[in-house]
């Protein structure tokens, strides 16, 4: 059991309540499920963030993003911009990069969203091609409302809540000094006046360039490092994305491959083909999820048309949990459901970090079973690297653990005794499932303040932020039993349970061990490395044709 093909399936914003095989009844999701009847599904798998960026930099590293800098002191806890200059830093070892020295054949195919240059538009530092991939197909940040028009904008409403007072600030500023130069009051030197105005003006210039030209900019398709497309079409796209990903497999049925399938679905803006368009019961994000779920078959059917199914390991997740604020221009749903459980993404309440957890491999695991232990999006990465014979890094900590002995059935428990969730570098809850135990203990140092106070997310901001006036501090923490609270309803007291003060003293104790375990590392999302910075801007004509090309659609 060794050197097998695999297959990592990634769904964006993929809600765990969105699956048959994870209880809903009205989406249809055939393939996806046979994952489930014909593998091991994890009801307890947790993303390492609640949020896109960092969760794929732990998912590939196997490890906290807050060890490499993959997570935000700021309030902005992912990459938007292609001309950024942080991303996933050339000293993290990816999975990638080990089972290429392995000599497995590696791809990824579709969101990368860790990062591409950093000092000029073509040195590709942060790229999936200085990680470990042979090869690349898709989109080096994200899939934004602002890609596909007539779908509004994640930027304009806090643009507009940024720019208003420093504007009139400027503004009544101008205005003052020409006032009392007109009156005499005050010698202003005329060139100081038209000097301030110059610089307000061009600055405004920048940004509304910058914004109206933003789909152009920001949202184009890659094949390894050049730009095929820019702007990004949504036409047949995930059809695309699929054949692809057949191709990949096609090229390499006679050595090992790791293939990456990361799709954009279903983030937003949302898209689906006309095969699938208005097929669901759950509008345009319904189709979007049945969509993908037909791509996860071509893949099954891709790997018997080979006859190399019995040897290819097949893993599906999602980055993290629904977006459950979502919600379009005309009222529609676009975010997606988290079953029973509380919040989405951006938050560590289990709506945003319980995710999908499926795995296959005919033969070697369980078919059918279901393990309820904590796992980890982490727990991929020195799974795939033990299985391809390659060697773990021995020069830094690894999160996660190897989950074959889960899945063959071996060992019962997971070795996750301690689970660390982070919203962006704060240390915001902690997850303690004991050995002696069946309990799961889950305490939160502060939680986010809902908007409105009744509602389940953070709907006034669109997603949730992790300080200052944003959340709730917590002394003693809150403290859950989710092994009789999944929902996270009800949190105990010293009355309701009466270890309350050793169950917080021992996940103190965890903490302290693991704070000591972290070391300083270049922040990689400071404001510094998330502003757009218009020398790293790649650009596949010129500014004067609005960096148009489209030689994937020829």
């Amino acid at each position: 059991v060794s050197n097998p093909n695999i297959i990592l399936l990634m769904a964006d914003d993929l809600g765990i309540g969105d699956l048959g095989c994870y209880g809903n009844r009205t989406l249809r999701t055939p393939n996806i499920d046979r994952l489930a009847e014909e593998g091991v599904t994890l009801t307890q798998h947790i993303a390492a963030s609640p949020l896109c960026t960092p969760s794929r930099a732990a998912f590939l590293t196997g490890r906290y993003p807050i060890r490499s800098g993959m997570a935000a002191f700021s309030r902005v806890g992912v990459f938007l911009f292609s001309a950024s200059s942080g991303g996933l830093p050339s000293e993290e070892i990816t999975s990638s990069k080990l089972l290429k020295q392995r000599g497995y054949a590696t791809a990824l195919i579709g969101k990368w969203h860790l990062g591409m240059n950093c000092e000029s538009s073509n040195d590709f530092c942060h790229h999936p091609l200085s990680h470990g991939f042979d090869y690349f197909y898709g989109l080096t940040v994200t899939n934004f409302r602002d890609c596909k028009p007539g779908q509004g904008s994640v930027f304009l409403k806090g643009v507009q809540k940024s720019l208003v007072i420093p504007i009139q600030i400027a503004g009544i500023t101008l205005v003052s000094l020409a006032i009392v130069q007109y009156i005499g009051i005050l010698k202003v030197p005329f060139q100081a006046l038209a000097y301030c105005l110059f610089i307000t003006t061009i600055s405004l210039a920048v940004l509304v360039f910058f914004f109206y030209h933003f789909r152009h900019l920001n949202c184009f398709l890659m094949r390894d490092h050049q730009i095929i497309q820019q702007p990004l079409s949504y036409k047949n796209l995930t059809q695309r994305l699929t054949t692809e990903a057949m191709q990949f497999i096609g090229r390499n049925t006679d050595a090992p491959f790791l293939l990456v399938l990361s799709y954009l679905h279903v983030h937003t803006a949302l898209y689906a083909s006309k095969k699938f368009r208005g097929k669901s019961k759950h509008g345009l994000y319904g189709d979007a999820v049945e969509e993908m779920d037909w791509s996860v078959g071509q893949i099954l059917d891709v790997l018997e048309k080979y006859n190399v199914g019995n040897k290819t390991l097949v893993y599906f997740t999602s980055d993290q949990g629904a977006h459950v604020e979502e919600i379009s221009s005309s009222g529609e749903v676009h975010g997606g459901y988290n079953g029973i459980y509380k919040g989405g993404k951006s938050m560590n309440w289990e709506g945003g970090i319980r995710v999908p957890g499926l795995l296959r491999w005919p033969g070697v695991i369980q078919a059918g079973a279901y393990i309820d232990e904590p796992t980890s999006n982490m727990d991929i990465f020195p799974t795939i690297v033990k299985l391809a014979k390659a060697q773990l890094p021995s020069d830094r900590i690894i999160d996660g653990h190897d989950l074959m002995p889960l899945l063959q059935g071996k060992v019962t428990r997971s070795k996750h005794e301690f689970l660390f969730h982070y919203c962006n570098a704060y240390l915001n809850a902690v997850r303690w499932h004991p050995g002696n135990s069946e309990s799961v203990w889950k305490v939160f140092f502060f939680t986010p303040n809902f908007s409105p106070k009744d509602s389940n997310g953070c709907y006034d901001s669109h997603v949730c932020f992790c300080h200052g006036g944003f959340i709730t501090r917590h002394d003693p923490p809150l403290l859950f039993d989710l092994s009789r609270d999944p929902e996270e309803k009800v949190p105990l007291t010293p009355e309701t349970e009466n270890r309350f003060y050793e169950i917080l003293r021992i996940i103190q104790l965890a903490v302290d061990n693991h704070t000591r375990s972290l070391h300083a590392v270049p922040d990689q999302l400071s404001w510094d490395n998330l502003l757009w910075k218009p020398w790293l801007q790649p650009c596949c004509s010129s500014l004067f044709q609005s960096c148009y090309c489209d030689y994937d659609s020829e």
